[in-house]
């Protein structure tokens, strides 16, 4: 039995504990928040064992396998290297650390103490996504990735949290070197990170504050972000974060040298893209309905999952979670490898840099540390 502790007990922890608790062969040992109210409330909801409003407490009684951090990213890198300290594998949710160097730090610490850290990029492991990387896998696209394109969006709308961030310029968010961005982008980030096969891409960013954002009297926050991104084998991708686009996306193309394939998070769909075109009047009716048609498998897909009981909202999330705890059980290989939780975090320091310098939005900035990790290679 893999005995399971969560650290830090705000919205987030509340799908962490429902996830955990759908999966067999672990246990719910301990909840921990500074705020002891916080974290009863956890242990009264989801009926765990114990709750603490200490950390080192909770270490030494509770005795966790892992530990899942779900508190504020500022905190992610010394709360995780505790917990490692101490013995247990780690789960950090999003983003996994400040910087590059923090993230550096806590997988190289990590492997010295023969434990395993992870990520909560839960998205990329939703039931479509699951399917688009198996294609790639096959050969689908073909010989080479040459272009991405993510979107990730975010409605701030009137919902309280935008209220009291932009109402408190003490806000945690603001904190964070990159402000709400930096809290929301590394899902959007970490779709083409998966795919970058070169150590050294160039990176491209220009951020601004919305219009809307500043007829409420932000001046500071920005939230809106356009990156392009690219590498000397030529592969190109774009990452669009927004705040006012309508529809608000949160979509994922790629493009390779045979075929394409969109994926949908919004609609949990996978669409295959045809590279040939057909060479008459055809292709004007024929490609709408085979669009049509996949839309309509998609759909049966998705009922199915429903009423097998396997497709909840934070699916992804399960499915990243107990790929994690067979990674410590049995010594397997863990589900986001290590190179893309670094590139990711460099790719996302480039941003910052280029977002927050005065007249920098033109500079392109590239990644020159060289990542210790192989790259594994897209199918011939």
């Amino acid at each position: 039995m893999l005995r399971v502790a969560i650290l830090g007990c705000g919205k987030i922890a509340d799908a962490h504990a429902s996830q955990i608790q759908r999966i067999r062969g672990c246990e719910i040992v301990g909840v921990c928040d500074r705020e002891e109210l916080m974290a009863r409330q956890l242990y009264e909801r989801f009926r765990v064992r114990q709750y603490f409003n200490d950390l080192n407490k909770m270490l030494k009684v509770a005795r966790p396998d892992v530990v899942h951090i779900t508190t504020p990213p500022q905190s992610h890198y010394a709360l995780a290297r505790e917990c490692l300290s101490r013995g247990c594998h780690v789960y950090v949710e999003k983003p996994f650390a400040i910087s590059f160097n923090e993230a550096q730090d806590l997988i190289d610490f990590a492997g010295k103490k023969g434990l395993k850290v992870t990520v909560g990029h839960d998205d990329q492991f939703r039931p479509a996504t699951r399917r688009m990387r198996e294609l790639v896998r096959c050969g689908f696209l073909g010989k080479r990735v040459v272009h991405m394109e993510s979107y990730y969006c975010y409605e701030l709308g009137g919902s309280g949290y935008a209220n009291a961030l932009l109402s408190d310029k003490n806000h945690w968010v603001r904190q964070l070197p990159g402000g709400l961005l930096h809290n929301i982008i590394s899902h959007g980030i970490a779709r083409i990170s998966e795919f970058l096969t070169t150590e050294d891409p160039c990176v491209h960013a220009v951020g601004f504050i919305s219009p809307a954002l500043k007829n409420r009297g932000e001046n500071v926050l920005k939230d809106e972000l356009r990156v392009i991104i690219t590498e000397e084998c030529g592969t190109t991708a774009c990452f669009t974060f927004s705040s006012q686009m309508r529809p608000s996306l949160h979509q994922f193309r790629i493009y390779g040298s045979r075929n394409g394939l969109l994926l949908d998070q919004d609609s949990e769909t996978l669409i295959r893209l045809r590279g040939e075109r057909r060479k008459s009047y055809l292709e004007h009716f024929v490609t709408p309905l085979t669009l049509a048609r996949q839309y309509a498998e998609n759909s049966l897909t998705n009922v199915r999952l429903f009423l097998a009981n396997d497709f909840h909202m934070k699916e992804g999330m399960k499915y990243l979670i107990q790929s994690f705890y067979y990674s410590i059980d049995e010594d397997a290989p863990l589900p986001i490898p290590y190179r893309e939780i670094l590139l990711t975090a460099r790719i996302m320091d480039r941003i910052f840099e280029q977002t927050n310098a005065t007249g920098s939005a033109g500079i392109a900035h590239r990644i020159t540390r060289p990542l210790s990790l192989e790259t594994p290679c897209l199918p011939n």
